[in-house]
């Protein structure tokens, strides 16, 4: 193996610079998909028909329709519905971040959303009522209540889909949005290192990926909560 092409300083900022996109797509896809997740998290089951039909829509499609076919169509398909000032102002300006952390951020929301919900089931009837009973709204026991409780319960679910997440980072090539994988490409094509320029992203990704891992273990160990 030849890693002699790291001295040079064009190669290793390219390594840092899609390093970093990655990590700052990710964090920004996985706040952004968790707040949404809360919210369609209880759309699911409103009283009004309309409403459910339309979330059930919007977790079907993002859970059955592959996540770069997602990204594709935010990049090239959306901006055509866009009024022409402003899809001439997308096309001007470096929008593959902006598209790609839409893209992720809803996909993973369809995902978290179903977790959360599923947790929310999970939580004794009895925890609302004594929300109620201390004088909490509806709103308010299910916010400072039921879902803190939710989502201690379902975080081995959230963990591995935030992995998934992190790992889906790497689609974001296909848009041209200059993370790790896209960098190491760029890299590979010039130096012809194939398996070192692949090695190296193979452990920075495997790197992560455990810290993430071990992070979610700690944060399951200290947060879980068990009914009995």
């Amino acid at each position: 193996m030849d890693f002699s092409f790291l001295a040079q300083e064009e190669f290793l900022l390219a390594l840092v610079d899609g390093l970093l996109i990655t990590c700052k797509l990710f964090l920004a896809s996985w706040i952004c998909g968790f707040a949404i997740a809360l919210v369609m998290a209880n759309l699911r089951d409103v009283r009004f028909a309309v409403v459910r039909f339309v979330v059930s829509a919007y977790l079907e499609y993002h859970r059955n329709v592959p996540t770069v076919v997602q990204m594709l169509v935010w990049y090239f398909a959306m901006p055509e519905l866009l009024p022409d000032s402003i899809r001439l102002w997308v096309n001007r300006g470096n929008t593959e971040f902006l598209f790609a952390w839409v893209a992720l951020s809803l996909n993973v929301s369809a995902y978290f959303a179903e977790d959360i919900r599923s947790g929310v089931r999970a939580i004794p009837a009895t925890q609302f009522e004594a929300a109620r009973a201390i004088g909490l709204s509806a709103l308010g026991g299910i916010i400072y209540v039921i879902l803190p409780q939710a989502v201690r319960l379902t975080i081995p679910t959230l963990l591995n889909r935030t992995l998934i997440l992190f790992k889906d980072t790497s689609l974001a090539m296909a848009i041209g949005v200059a993370e790790l994988t896209y960098q190491v490409r760029n890299i590979e094509n010039i130096t012809f290192r194939a398996f070192e320029a692949y090695f190296i992203a193979t452990v920075a990704y495997l790197t992560i990926s455990l810290l993430i891992m071990f992070a979610g273990a700690w944060f399951s160990r200290r947060f879980t909560v068990a009914y009995r």
